[in-house]
Protein backbone atom coordinates (compact mmCIF):
# COMPACT_ATOMS: atom_id res chain seq x y z
CA UNK A 1 0.00 0.00 0.00
CA UNK A 2 1.71 3.44 -0.76
CA UNK A 3 2.60 5.76 2.19
CA UNK A 4 2.32 9.44 2.06
CA UNK A 5 5.80 10.96 0.94
CA UNK A 6 8.51 11.32 4.19
CA UNK A 7 8.30 15.43 4.43
CA UNK A 8 10.35 16.94 5.30
CA UNK A 9 13.55 14.43 5.46
CA UNK A 10 15.71 14.57 8.13
CA UNK A 11 19.10 16.58 7.06
CA UNK A 12 17.46 17.43 3.84
CA UNK A 13 17.27 21.04 2.31
CA UNK A 14 15.92 20.94 -0.87
CA UNK A 15 13.19 19.45 -2.68
CA UNK A 16 13.14 15.60 -3.70
CA UNK A 17 13.18 15.14 -6.98
CA UNK A 18 11.26 11.85 -8.21
CA UNK A 19 13.08 9.36 -10.65
CA UNK A 20 10.12 6.75 -11.34
CA UNK A 21 6.47 6.92 -11.78
CA UNK A 22 4.30 3.60 -11.64
CA UNK A 23 0.92 3.60 -13.08
CA UNK A 24 -0.22 0.00 -12.25
CA UNK A 25 -2.98 -0.13 -14.10
CA UNK A 26 -1.68 0.32 -17.45
CA UNK A 27 1.32 -1.44 -16.41
CA UNK A 28 3.74 1.20 -17.39
CA UNK A 29 6.89 2.56 -15.41
CA UNK A 30 8.44 6.11 -15.96
CA UNK A 31 11.73 6.80 -15.38
CA UNK A 32 13.62 10.06 -15.16
CA UNK A 33 13.80 13.25 -13.29
CA UNK A 34 10.35 14.86 -12.04
CA UNK A 35 9.96 17.73 -10.04
CA UNK A 36 7.29 17.95 -7.71
CA UNK A 37 4.95 20.93 -6.74
CA UNK A 38 4.63 22.79 -4.05
CA UNK A 39 1.81 21.78 -3.00
CA UNK A 40 3.24 17.65 -3.13
CA UNK A 41 5.79 18.89 -0.97
CA UNK A 42 3.77 20.50 1.97
CA UNK A 43 4.88 19.10 5.43
CA UNK A 44 1.41 17.10 7.10
CA UNK A 45 0.22 20.13 9.45
CA UNK A 46 0.62 23.07 6.19
CA UNK A 47 -1.16 20.09 4.35
CA UNK A 48 -3.82 19.40 6.94
CA UNK A 49 -4.36 23.42 6.99
CA UNK A 50 -4.81 23.53 3.76
CA UNK A 51 -7.78 20.85 3.60
CA UNK A 52 -9.59 23.03 6.12
CA UNK A 53 -9.18 26.43 4.54
CA UNK A 54 -10.30 24.89 1.20
CA UNK A 55 -13.08 22.84 2.80
CA UNK A 56 -14.21 26.46 4.41
CA UNK A 57 -13.88 28.33 1.39
CA UNK A 58 -10.91 30.13 2.04
CA UNK A 59 -12.68 31.61 5.33
CA UNK A 60 -10.42 31.92 8.13
CA UNK A 61 -12.98 33.29 10.67
CA UNK A 62 -14.37 29.52 9.96
CA UNK A 63 -11.02 28.13 10.52
CA UNK A 64 -10.54 29.83 13.40
CA UNK A 65 -14.03 28.54 14.84
CA UNK A 66 -13.31 25.34 13.86
CA UNK A 67 -9.50 24.90 15.15
CA UNK A 68 -10.84 26.59 18.66
CA UNK A 69 -7.69 29.21 18.22
CA UNK A 70 -7.08 32.62 17.95
CA UNK A 71 -7.68 34.72 14.84
CA UNK A 72 -3.87 35.91 15.20
CA UNK A 73 -2.97 32.14 15.43
CA UNK A 74 -4.95 31.33 11.92
CA UNK A 75 -3.39 34.23 10.27
CA UNK A 76 0.73 32.89 11.53
CA UNK A 77 -0.67 29.33 9.97
CA UNK A 78 -1.59 31.09 7.10
CA UNK A 79 1.39 33.14 6.17
CA UNK A 80 3.39 30.06 7.06
CA UNK A 81 1.51 27.96 4.69
CA UNK A 82 2.08 30.96 2.14
CA UNK A 83 5.59 31.41 2.15
CA UNK A 84 5.99 26.64 2.02
CA UNK A 85 4.13 27.36 -1.33
CA UNK A 86 6.42 30.12 -2.00
CA UNK A 87 4.78 32.88 -1.84
CA UNK A 88 5.11 35.83 0.63
CA UNK A 89 2.56 36.82 3.01
CA UNK A 90 0.83 40.12 3.26
CA UNK A 91 1.76 42.74 6.16
CA UNK A 92 -0.84 41.81 8.79
CA UNK A 93 -3.26 45.05 9.72
CA UNK A 94 -2.22 45.76 13.63
CA UNK A 95 -6.17 46.18 13.77
CA UNK A 96 -7.09 42.47 13.04
CA UNK A 97 -6.12 41.23 16.17
CA UNK A 98 -7.68 44.34 18.36
CA UNK A 99 -10.60 43.43 16.28
CA UNK A 100 -10.60 39.84 16.65
CA UNK A 101 -10.44 40.05 20.79
CA UNK A 102 -13.27 42.52 20.22
CA UNK A 103 -15.62 40.60 18.74
CA UNK A 104 -14.89 37.46 20.87
CA UNK A 105 -16.00 39.69 23.79
CA UNK A 106 -12.26 39.64 25.53
CA UNK A 107 -11.99 43.26 25.41
CA UNK A 108 -14.41 46.27 25.94
CA UNK A 109 -16.11 48.41 22.96
CA UNK A 110 -14.02 51.20 24.64
CA UNK A 111 -10.72 49.30 25.07
CA UNK A 112 -11.11 48.76 21.51
CA UNK A 113 -11.39 51.98 20.54
CA UNK A 114 -8.71 53.05 22.86
CA UNK A 115 -6.54 50.83 20.93
CA UNK A 116 -7.35 51.49 17.55
CA UNK A 117 -6.82 54.98 18.17
CA UNK A 118 -3.33 54.58 19.11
Amino acid sequence: MPRPLPLPFPGAQDAPIVTELEFRDAGATVRGEFTLNEFATLTPDNLEFLRLYIKVRGNLKEVERVLGVSYPTVRARFDTLLRAIGYEPEPQDPRDETLALLERGEITPEEATRRLRK
